[in-house]
Parts: C-alpha cells; structure tokens; sequence
C-alpha cells in the first residue's frame, strides 16, 4: 500500500503544479491576485524589519553617541525603531507600500536599498518614489511586464501615437501635443529603427505632413517614401529643406500675429496650416565635417536652422523626432544647445556612457543608470520621459518593416504635397548641372 500511496501523492501533486501553472500562463493577473500577492505579502511584512536594520533604514529615538569625558563616542543604536510600513496593496503587476520617513530621512537611502529589497521580496523590481514630503512609495513589480508586452490602448488623437508599453503596463503614447520635440538614441539593434518605423505608422493615417532626412542614402527612411511628403538623403538637400521649413514658419508667424493668437491651434480650421514632422535618422551626419569649408558651412547650416525649427516651431505645428545612435557634445556645441529644446528623451542601449549621460543626464541621473542596464537581448526596450517629468522603463510595439511599408502605401493618397520644398530641391538640382 505504500508505494501505491506515494504514486498516488505524487500524481496529486503533479496534477496541482499543472493545473496551477495554467492560470500563471494564460491569465498572469489571476494568477497573481490568488497566488502570487499573498506570498508576496508575507515575505514583504516578515523581511521588511530585517531589510530595514541591514541597510539603514532604521533610526534609534536617540543619538547614537554620547560624553566619555572629553570624549565623543559613536556607536551603532542598540534598539532601533523601523520605519513604519502600510500594508501592502495589490496592483495588477505587482504591488505598492508607503513608508512614513524619520525625521533627518530622505528617499535617497530607500533608492539605494531598492535591490536588496528586490531579493527579499523576490520580486522584478522595486521602484522608489515620494509622492509628497515625508513618505516614500514602494512599487514592486511581480515580473517583467515588458517581456511580453503586447500592446496597451490610449485614445487617438491627432499628432499623438501609440508606441508600446510602459513597465507600469500603461499605454506609451509619444503626444507631440504635449512634447513638441523628440531626442531618440540608441546603438545598431537597439530599437530605433523599430520605434521610428512604429511612429510614422502611426503618423501615416493623420492629416499631417511627414519629412524624412536620412543621410544614410534613405536606407532607413525610404522604406516609408509613399508617405513622406519629402525625403533626403544627402546633407546638401537638408539644407535647403530646413531653411525653406524656416521660412514657411515665418509666414506661420504672421499668420498667427494677424488673425491675433499665439499659436496655430487657435486658428479657424481653414486657415491652419497643415502640422509638419520632421523625422531626422541619424543626426551625428548632419554635424560631422571632413575639414573642407564647404563640409563645414553645411554642418553649421544645418545646426542654426535645426535650432531655430526647435525654438520656434512647437506653437507652428512645426515639430522635431531627431534619432542618433551616437550624441554627444563632441559633435558640437550646436548639439547641446538642441538638446536643450527637446524635450521628449527616449533612450536605447547604447554603446557609450555618454550618449545615455547626453540624453538622460540632464532630466534624471537614475534614468542613465537605468538605460546602461539594457541588455542586447532586451530589443525595443527603452527609458523615456513623461509628460509629467518622470521617467519610465518601456518596450515599443514590433513594427515590421513590411508592416510600416504597407501602412505607408495604403495612406500615400493623404500625403500633402510641400511645393516650396520641391521648388527649393529643384532649384538645388539645377545649380549642381
């Protein structure tokens, strides 16, 4: 009977593990609401005085010295009070707990005990904020949502897209209404290609006017030519297409300053003009110069009118999505300065600490640590800004390039036509003969 017995256990055993991986792989939000938080929640509240003590969390009510004659002793405090913690809250990814601080602390030491609290709660990740002075919020995260992260919903709208995903399993929605300008990095294989190639999908349905630059022969950008009202390919076509952008934007201006408003927007449907985007692959060729004067002329040419597209343009309906794999200050100082007026950050894997410094470094430095931390297998992921100035973790939708192509044709009859752009290009053309 023995054997028999322990056949029997083991089937039932079995039989649970299977039954009870079901619900983890089909539907991941039961199973973590049944199973997953209640552990979670137990190992959270048991480890949480433990965790505190080790990384220094908990104070004593006294100073921790004292007089020995003339002497200051320091010392550990024997008996030290914990932070006090909420009970924890189930999220649909994870869950959330607020700390009240100690007088004298600050969030700074919670952030860098946030991984020793990933190990003892066993979780993805634990991200630490403060909502408001004298608490800090702990959000953890069960797994990682942006292994499979599908695609989130958000409302559509014009000039807004749907990129992908963030880690909070929200909509990552690039608003160019909101975040005029765009600075995307991110090295060969990182995801660029892939969230550009996304973007104008989303773009391509919308009554808007999409210029590509693309220095690398349209390799990139060509892809999607049945949509783009222009495409270069060259520096020398750049230039004249920014400078005749400029000067449409001066007679924005006077639009705007006769009907008597500050924007486009606030124009009669019929006299607005048509919003402009323009999508610059790879901007470091744009800036480097081989040391001739003509090279180096066309570089600054380029950095003035790119800078001044930037300064200008958001209430004109003219807007920046400029992509680099390198950007850095040693391409000039024109590209600091244009940093400085965009405004949306989205950064990939990069090859270099200070592409991620150039991008992030400026708005949040643990955005930079946390965008050195991309693997090359995490393809599509990035950290990008908020409207609300924060920063998050985010995957972008796999867009392929079959896909985008087709969108692109299928829109091609909403193309706008630019006529003084193609003038501008036809007159270059006929200076080079």
């Amino acid at each position: 009977m023995g054997p028999i017995v322990l056949a029997f256990a083991l089937a039932a055993l079995a039989w649970v593990l299977v039954i009870g991986d079901l619900p983890r792989r089909h539907r991941p939000a039961w199973h973590w609401y049944l199973a997953g938080y209640p552990i979670a929640v137990c190992r959270v509240l048991f480890t949480w005085r433990k965790v505190a003590m080790l990384n220094d969390l908990a104070v004593s009510q006294r100073p921790p010295r004292g007089l020995l004659g003339d002497l200051v002793v320091k010392g550990d405090p024997l008996q030290p009070v914990t932070p006090r913690l909420s009970f924890p809250r189930p999220t649909r990814i994870g869950l959330t707990a607020t700390v009240r601080l100690h007088a004298g602390q600050t969030p700074a030491t919670y952030m860098k005990a946030a991984d020793a609290l990933v190990h003892a709660w066993k979780v993805h990740a634990v991200r630490v904020t403060s909502p408001e002075r004298g608490l800090v919020l702990l959000t953890a995260t069960a797994n990682d949502p942006l292994a499979r992260p599908g695609l989130a919903s958000a409302p559509a709208a014009l000039l807004s897209a749907l990129i992908g995903v963030l880690e909070s399993g929200g909509a990552w929605v690039m608003d160019l209404r909101i975040v005029p300008h765009w600075l995307i990095a991110g090295a060969t294989r990182s995801g660029k290609s892939t969230l550009l190639a996304r973007l104008i999908t989303q773009l391509a349905p919308q009554p808007v006017a999409l210029v590509g630059i693309d220095c690398k022969g349209g390799m990139e950008l060509g892809l999607f030519a049945a949509r783009l009202s222009v495409l270069t390919t060259c520096r020398r076509e750049a230039v004249a297409v920014l400078a005749t952008l400029v000067d449409d934007m001066q007679e924005r201006m006077r639009a705007c300053r006769a009907a008597g408003v500050r924007s486009i927007w606030e124009l009669p449907d019929k006299l607005r003009p048509i919003p402009v985007v323009v999508i610059v692959d790879e901007l470091a060729e744009l800036y480097l110069s081989d040391g001739r004067r003509e090279s180096k002329a066309e570089a600054e040419q380029c950095s003035t009118l790119l800078l001044r597209l930037a300064q200008l343009g958001a209430a004109l309906g003219m807007h920046l999505v400029v992509a680099g794999q390198r950007v850095g200050s040693d391409l000039g100082p024109g590209v600091t300065a244009l940093r400085a007026q965009l405004g949306g950050r989205i950064c990939h894997r990069v090859n270099d600490p200070g592409t991620a410094e150039m991008t992030l470094g400026d708005l949040n430095k643990d955005a930079v640590i946390v965008a050195q931390s991309i693997s090359p297998d995490e393809q599509g992921v990035a950290v990008c800004t908020g409207p609300e100035g924060g920063w998050s973790r985010a995957r972008s939708h796999l867009t392929s390039t079959e896909e985008a192509s087709a969108t692109a044709r299928k829109h091609a009859a909403l193309t706008p036509a630019l006529p003084a752009i193609d003038r501008a290009l036809a007159a270059l053309e006929g200076g080079t003969e």
